[in-house]
């Protein structure tokens, strides 16, 4: 009984520590200097992707309408 005690106790300790560090990672201010290139570099992912969701859209148009005047 005390070995199980022992292991649910543990396994409690490890699951609140590790939601701790998630939380806490959360709320950092974003503004922080350490923090601003990897934003930066997810928004330039995030722009490079719209522009090529778009791109692809317009060529689909394109050969969609070339496909009804044949």
């Amino acid at each position: 009984m005390g070995k199980l005690l022992t292991a649910v106790l543990g396994l409690a300790l490890l699951g609140g520590g590790a939601w701790y560090a998630l939380q806490r990672t959360a709320a950092v201010d974003s503004t922080a200097p350490g923090t601003s290139a990897p934003k930066r570099q997810l928004d330039n992912v995030r722009g490079a992707a719209s522009r090529i969701e778009s791109e692809a859209d317009a060529r689909a148009k394109e050969l969609e309408a070339k496909m009804r005047t044949d």
